[in-house]
């Protein structure tokens, strides 16, 4: 912790962020005040609370400590926000989350795990693996894992496990000494212009990695492939290992288990095969990940999951396939104007094995909406291709679900933002 130690009180701005919430149990942990706000009650600000860390739910000037000596604020909280003006005026100095992760990980031996798809999985895994292990890892994962509890697990180790994102480059702040790649596509194209510029940023990234290191990813993939040649580190192609048995369905689950398996065994050489076995067998998942969330009062089984890229869509609902001779009904939450817009038409493709298809309003983020896209303009163009699509509300969305949907039917709420609401509600 050298750039962290003379940090007494840290306040941050969006603590409900999921990255944040596991950073700010970090330095919570290392004996710095934490305290924070957003601008609403989540799971995640209930978790903070619950461990004594003090969040505003209203975000106000008067929030911001004088005591504090470092602000921390998400990528979504802009310049502007009433309470960075505020920090500002105190001459607090100011850090973004991902420039803080990296001073974590400049003092760790980090495992980074990255990819368009599977990461948060893939590291809760590689963390579980070695806890069982008894390495005693710290970790910081994207999603709550209910093995651990928490986004977070504290521990008392040289080794940190932590989710690796992509956008604006966000990942090279860190320092990998393992590196793990479950796969490469195009996404965040607000930011990369095409695949060759997200395949640039990995590369970057790979290059981060030490000779003494090594590199775990799929190395016939097509947009990894051409990433390996002459690097420093050690190549380790992941799907050589063995796919030990996981709990939750789909090849892409079985892909992230042999990653992160790869990975334990760079960390411990000798880790037994069936301790590798029984810590993934048991390993209980994520939060928002393939989540069976209960029974419908209308007897159709309610799912939830984060997906929200095209690729990610398509896999999910063809693994709900495999469970029900019913029908499938989704209520997909687009994330991002832009993304909905430059990958549109593997959107209005993606909902193909679906029955019935709900799409609600474009979750902006931190984005303004300039007219041109809407859930109306994704529910024609699904529809157009075969599948009843219809655009609505969450409150719409719910009461139609309530009406259509039965036995043996299967519901998958889907999306990064909050449509997760509604399988709540269904299933409350």
């Amino acid at each position: 912790m050298s750039r962290l130690s003379s940090i007494s009180h840290a306040y941050f701005i969006g603590i409900g962020g999921i990255g944040m919430s596991a950073l700010a149990q970090y330095l919570a942990d290392k004996g710095i005040t934490v305290s924070g706000s957003d601008r609403e009650a989540s799971p995640v600000t209930d978790l903070l609370v619950s461990k004594g860390i003090q969040v505003s739910l209203v975000q106000t000037a008067e929030n911001v400590p004088e005591a504090a000596d470092l602000v921390v604020y998400s990528e979504a909280v802009w310049e502007d926000n009433i309470e960075r003006v505020r920090a500002k005026e105190l001459g607090i100095p100011q850090r973004s989350y991902f420039e803080v992760l990296g001073d974590v990980s400049e003092d760790m031996r980090t495992i980074a795990i990255a990819g368009t798809h599977g990461k948060t999985t893939t590291t809760g895994m590689t963390a579980k693996l070695l806890r069982d292990a008894g390495v005693s890892p710290t970790a910081i994962v994207g999603s709550l894992v209910r093995d651990f509890g928490s986004n977070y697990l504290a521990g008392n180790s040289e080794w940190l496990v932590v989710e690796a994102c992509e956008y604006k480059r966000d990942f090279l702040t860190l320092s990998p000494e393992i590196l793990i790649v479950t796969n490469i596509e195009l996404d965040h194209t607000d930011y990369y212009k095409n695949l060759e510029d997200v395949q640039n940023a990995f590369r970057a990234l790979m290059e981060k990695v030490p000779a003494h290191g090594f590199i775990v990813t799929d190395s016939t993939h097509l947009a990894i492939a051409p990433l390996l040649e002459g690097l420093s580190a050690s190549v380790v192609d992941y799907q050589k290992e063995a796919g030990y048995p996981v709990r939750f369905p789909g090849e892409f689950n079985v892909m992230n288990a042999r990653a992160a398996t790869a990975a334990a065994r760079k960390v411990l050489p000798g880790i037994p095969e069936d301790l590798l076995r029984d810590s993934l067998a048991s390993f209980e998942g994520t939060w928002r990940r393939f989540e069976y969330k209960g029974t419908a009062k209308s007897g159709a089984e309610v799912y939830d999951d984060y997906a929200h890229h095209p690729t990610a869509v398509q896999k999910t609902i063809q693994e709900l396939r495999a469970k029900t001779s019913g029908k499938i009904f989704v209520a997909f939450h687009p994330h991002l104007f832009s993304r909905t817009r430059d990958l549109f038409q593997e959107f209005s493709t993606a909902f193909a094995r679906a029955d019935r298809v709900y799409i609600a309003p474009i979750y902006p983020a931190r984005e303004l909406d300039d007219g041109t896209m809407s859930n109306e303009i994704l529910a024609a163009a699904i529809q157009k291709q075969g599948v009843q699509a219809t655009a609505g509300t969450f409150a719409e969305i719910q009461e139609s679900l309530e009406k259509e949907a039965g036995p043996g039917d299967l519901i998958m709420t889907m999306g990064a933002g909050d449509i997760y609401k509604v399988a709540d509600a269904l299933t409350a």
